[in-house]
């Protein structure tokens, strides 16, 4: 009479690796939160990696160059020392890029608070499941009259989480 809400990669007829099995499912999730991303998200994402890049990197270098340089030999410059016309667009393009970065960066951190809240209800699932097994090596252990190991007995309890909720807030330092 062995049941289980889902069948153990060791199981017959079960040769999938739990490793494959468990990076598929994460696989799907992001694959998932990728297709739920605005066209403006998708446009930030874009930007955002285009921006941090090498190439990125040297192609500005080369427009302030011969920007500068443009407006020092010209005998009649478009954009005259100070270049408040390159000081303007570079300004400009600093706005948008925060704007863009920070829009990408809102969303990361939704993924990421998401994927820690799914990890935290696998981990107390975890440990429900441990406890109920841990009560049953008791059991077992009662019936054929074998010896508790020592400190089982405080692992039968399940876990408050307020009360480490709280351990946790008031012992880790806070973060400046």
């Amino acid at each position: 009479m062995t049941t289980l809400s889902t069948p153990l990669a060791t199981a017959p007829g079960n040769a999938e690796d739990p490793i494959v099995r468990n990076t598929r499912a994460v696989a799907l999730l992001a694959k998932r939160s990728a297709l739920q991303r605005s066209a403006f998200a998708l446009v930030c994402d874009r930007v955002t990696y285009s921006v941090g890049t090498t190439a990125s990197l040297i192609l500005h270098a080369l427009w302030f160059s011969c920007w500068v340089t443009a407006n020092a030999v010209l005998p009649t410059p478009f954009d005259p020392f100070p270049f408040s016309l390159l000081t303007s667009i570079v300004s400009l393009e600093a706005i948008f890029l925060s704007l863009f970065v920070l829009n990408s960066q809102n969303r990361l951190t939704r993924d990421s608070d998401q994927r820690a809240q799914i990890d935290l209800q696998v981990n107390l699932l975890a440990e429900q499941e441990m406890t109920l097994v841990l009560r049953m090596l008791r059991d077992l252990c009662a019936r054929a009259d074998i010896a508790v190991p020592e400190g089982l007995t405080e692992l039968l309890h399940e876990v408050d989480v307020e009360k480490v909720a709280a351990t946790v807030a008031r012992e880790l330092p806070e973060q400046s």
